[in-house]
């Protein structure tokens, strides 16, 4: 496991410990719900929740033993409870107490990452807002495009948390449901009634139909959440760095008084954090292939979903945790450059107007063709002779016998080019 990125919290709902304590609620909650019917005595429920109880080491060390560990828990458990330990585990198999038990776990674990991810979504929003109308190039391939604002930039950032938010939200319905439907799923020992009390006293739906388990598909979207998430946080690191390359320099993630970034070289002041989150996103990726594997399982059940699930499941929700608290420390202190930003955009000399200079010559008539050559072959005057744009359309017999010189200067008028950031900012803030 990730134990290095493990938050309290998160490594809690994980720990061995929490799992035995869920187990444990499922055993309990069946107990009672069969007490409720008369099928397990009322006094010897009561006894099981007043004295069930267990120690991990106990556990283990039975588990030597049995090579089992649902029975290692009810051997060890039992030794606290006495002769009402013959009701524990009444009528129930392994996968009953085991898949219920872990849909509290991702449940719990769950709500830890739509927190999370309601304070990225709130401090990205107010970096957004902090630089709606900072002016700032956008690029395709890589290259110089048309302008933009930072704040756009981020704002689109907020959208995309909010689309994981709706997702990690559904995926956890999707695995919010319990089983208590027997080895096969026929309820041959117990009614379905008993499932249905077991799963409403745990805040688990119960689920329509199962063979001895859980079915995973469930898991594979809920894993399928996450990595998705993962992927949006990738790419927004991958932004930040490289917007913070040297060359380009219009934000950097925090560097902290006293942070060292080479150990050879002084100067440096690299995006590690980001790098951090592109590399885990990688693993929580990966985690989701093996989640799809999960699926097929032979006939009714076998196990080798268990031993992929007890790692995959922890890592993807400890990484994504560790990922979702350093993501949004990166942006609430990144720091932004916008001389930069001006500067970076006036270094193309003002060919990025190029399509509005366009548009302003086939409005009056010019043949896009010809519109398009007239603007290019300046544009490639611009790259190749180092000149100013916007002098080279104004010294251009052909645009000048159709546009006027303050027609072709608003075409260059970056207010106009960004008239409808508001009305984007309104669109996403207020969804």
């Amino acid at each position: 496991m990730i134990r290095r990125y493990t938050n309290p919290e998160m490594g809690r709902i994980w720990s061995e410990q929490r799992r035995y304590e869920t187990w444990l609620q499922v055993e309990l909650a069946a107990a009672d719900a069969m007490a409720a019917v008369g099928l397990v005595p009322a006094d010897a429920a009561a006894d099981l929740r007043a004295k069930a109880t267990f120690d991990v080491a106990r556990i283990e060390a039975i588990e030597q033993i049995t090579h089992h560990d649902v029975i290692a828990f009810t051997t060890a458990v039992a030794e606290h409870v006495g002769p009402s330990a013959r009701w524990l585990h009444f009528g129930l198999t392994s996968s009953d107490v085991v898949d219920t038990a872990q849909a509290l776990q991702m449940v719990e674990a769950c709500d830890v990452i739509l927190r999370l991810l309601d304070g990225l979504a709130q401090a990205v929003e107010a970096r957004a807002r902090e630089h709606q109308r900072t002016p700032m190039i956008g690029r395709t391939h890589g290259v110089h495009a048309e302008v933009m604002t930072f704040g756009l930039k981020l704002a689109l950032w907020y959208a995309e948390i909010q689309r994981n938010i709706t997702r990690v939200q559904r995926a956890r319905e999707v695995v919010r449901v319990g089983k208590i439907s027997g080895a096969v799923g026929t309820f041959a020992h117990l009614d379905p009634s008993i499932e249905a009390d077991v799963c409403r006293r745990l805040g688990l739906e119960a689920a329509p139909i199962s063979t001895q388990v859980i079915q995973r598909d469930r898991h594979a979207e809920l894993v399928s959440a996450l990595a998705i998430t993962a992927a949006s946080l990738e790419k927004f690191a991958l932004e930040i760095r490289g917007l913070q390359k040297t060359e380009i320099g219009e934000v950097e993630e925090p560097f902290a008084k006293g942070q060292k970034g080479s150990s050879a070289m002084p100067h440096k002041r690299n995006p590690i954090g980001c790098e951090q989150i592109v590399g885990l996103a990688r693993v929580v990726r990966a985690n989701a292939g093996a989640a799809f594997e999960n699926v097929a399982l032979w006939h009714e059940r076998d196990i080798s979903h268990s031993s992929v699930e007890r790692v995959i499941l922890p890592d993807s929700f400890i990484a994504l945790d560790h990922m979702l608290r350093r993501f949004t420390r990166i942006a609430a202190g990144m720091v932004v450059y916008p001389e930069r930003m001006r500067e970076n955009l006036n270094r193309s000399r003002g060919v990025v107007f190029s399509g509005q200079v366009l548009l302003e010559l086939a409005r009056r008539g010019i043949s896009r063709e010809q519109a398009y050559e007239w603007v290019q072959r300046n544009a490639m005057r611009s790259f190749h002779e180092q000149a100013d744009f916007q002098a080279l359309l104004l010294a251009d017999a052909d645009v000048m016998g159709v546009l006027a010189a303050d027609e072709v200067r608003k075409a260059f008028d970056l207010d106009e080019q960004l008239r409808n950031v508001d009305a984007i900012f309104a669109r996403v803030f207020t969804a």
